[in-house]
Order: structure tokens, then sequence, then C-alpha cells
């Protein structure tokens, strides 16, 4: 039995999205835990997945543990830019999905891991270990993978108290006016799309800020840094502010200028405490050959101008 203990920063609609967001837990799991007596509001078992969470509630989950499942180890290349006993930081490749889902169970990040690396926390259960936070498949970057329990749930409390910082680079469609700022809205399902995510009324709280590094003809390169985790976060706040990400054929333009295979998204840096030694730690990753290329194609028609 392994237990997440977690103090809700602002009132949710429902206790299922407040956990899926705060924790590395589909919707799905949560409400079979929230089934099976295992999640606690205020020291309340909970009932309902639905069931609303206010500001500065306890929530309390108890993680039974797993049948084991049979995930695969998959030699597939990986680059594990750093490791030690507690964690491993990895720069995951565009058209990498992160961990199995949807009775797909091979091809992803995890297999990779359980290939690469002997031991993986595993508070999230067998479909997800070591997972402490999400990058999108078509977004590239780093991503922190925990290895033990303790340095997992260390690590999600800094994602949820913003102690982990997570600085992306995007190459946006359109020209920016301002050179820095800051998109508040909330985000929530698309009520035209439920597959897709939208800012909507009464959505969750979502903080990006963003600053311009390099303007082209037609295009703005532009340092994205989260403040909150939530799905598509910066996709949907680059739409909202009339920019939406190069290649990104969801939220994006239909049609697209250079032949891509997905968002021009990568999660260049990522900043955090030693959740053992205490240490701060920070590393970064150099943008792919292909977002690259893109830039040095934009450049050389620049200087042509």
């Amino acid at each position: 039995m392994r237990k997440i203990e977690l103090t809700a920063e602002s009132d949710s609609r429902r206790l299922d999205v407040f956990l899926s967001e705060n924790t590395s837990l589909s919707r799905s799991h949560v409400r079979r835990l929230i089934e099976g007596g295992n999640v606690f509001v205020e020291g309340k078992a909970a009932v309902k997945a639905s069931a609303p969470v206010r500001v500065d509630s306890a929530v309390e989950v108890t993680l039974p543990d797993e049948i084991p499942l049979n995930i695969p180890a998959e030699n597939i290349p990986l680059d594990i830019v750093y490791q030690d006993a507690d964690l491993a930081v990895i720069n995951k490749p565009q058209g990498l999905t992160v961990h199995p889902a949807n009775n797909v169970f091979s091809g992803t990040l995890v297999n990779a891991l359980l290939f690469h690396i002997k031991d993986l926390s595993g508070i999230n259960g067998v479909l997800r270990p070591g997972i402490v936070h999400r990058l999108d498949k078509d977004t590239s970057g780093l991503l922190v993978v925990a290895k033990n329990d303790a340095a997992h749930i260390n690590l999600q409390q800094q994602i949820q108290s913003k102690q982990c910082r997570r600085i992306y680079v995007a190459l946006c469609e359109g020209v920016f006016k301002q050179d820095s700022g800051v998109v508040d809205q909330p985000i929530g399902r698309s009520k035209a799309d439920r597959k897709k995510m939208d800012v909507v009324s009464g959505g969750r709280n979502a903080v990006t800020h963003y600053t311009v590094l390099e303007r082209f003809d037609g295009y703005t390169l532009v340092q994205f840094e989260l403040k909150t985790g939530r799905t598509h976060q910066i996709r949907v706040h680059a739409k909202y502010l009339g920019h939406p990400i190069v290649g990104d054929r969801t939220y994006g333009y239909a049609k697209q200028r250079f032949a891509l295979n997905g968002q021009l998204l990568h999660a260049q840096q990522i900043s955090f405490i030693h959740p053992t030694t205490g240490q701060p730690m920070s590393f970064t990753a150099p943008l792919p050959d292909y977002f690259q290329r893109v830039l040095c194609a934009l450049r050389n028609k620049n200087q042509q101008r």
C-alpha cells in the first residue's frame, strides 16, 4: 500500500479531474480507486468521481498493490540525460507516446524505460512506472522519471507547488506584437470536440508565461514557461493568442508550410530540487534537428530580405 497526499490550491468541479491533473493517475484509474474506497477528502471516503473539491481540502489516495501485468521491456533507443539512484531525466523524441493506454502495451516510453532502467517507482501502477509527468506524443524534450515512490511523491509535490520549473520553446504562426506576456485563461474540454481542450468558462485555472526569442517573416520563436500543468496547455494557449504552434494539426492550421510529423514544441529545460540531496538540479536539451532546420531556413530568408 502507498499513499498520495495533496492539498487543493483552488476549487475544482470534479475530484477525478483534480487528481488526474495533479498526479500521473488517469481519470479512469482515479474512478476505480474511488469505487474501491481508496480516495479520501477531508478524512472521509469519496463516493463520487464528480464530487467537487474545495480550496485547501486535504485529499488522500491509497494505492493498493497492483496485480502484475506483462508490459514488455523493449530496446527502444532512449536519450538518458542523467540518472542516479532516485531519478532519471529523459530527452523524449517526437513521436514517442509516454505510457501504454487504450490496450496498446508496446512502443512507448514506458517500454523503453523498462529495458534501460532497472528500478522504477510503482506509485502509478504497472502501466505508468516512474512516470511523474507527461509530454504529448509529438512534443519532444525533457521529463523526469522517478526510481522509487519517495522520489515520485516528492517530485509530484514540487510540480504541484511550482518548485519544478518547465520551460519550452515553440515556433508559432504569425508575428507576436508583444515581447512578453502572461496567458491566464482556464482550460477544459472543448464543447465542440470532446477529444480536444480549449479555453472555456469554468475550466481549470491555467497560467502560461511567454517571451519572444526571435521574429521571422510570418513566424515567431517563443519561450513558454508553465505555471500550471493542464492537458495541452501551451498548445491551447498559443491558439488562444492567435498564434498556434507550427506543425500542430489539432490546434493549428490545416495547411502547413513545412513537412513535419508534429508540432514544433520542445521541452527545453527542467529544474527541480533533488528529492534526496536537496540540491538544485537543472537540465537543458538542444532543439531537435528537424526544428533547427526550419529555423535555419527562416533565418536565411530573413537575411535575404
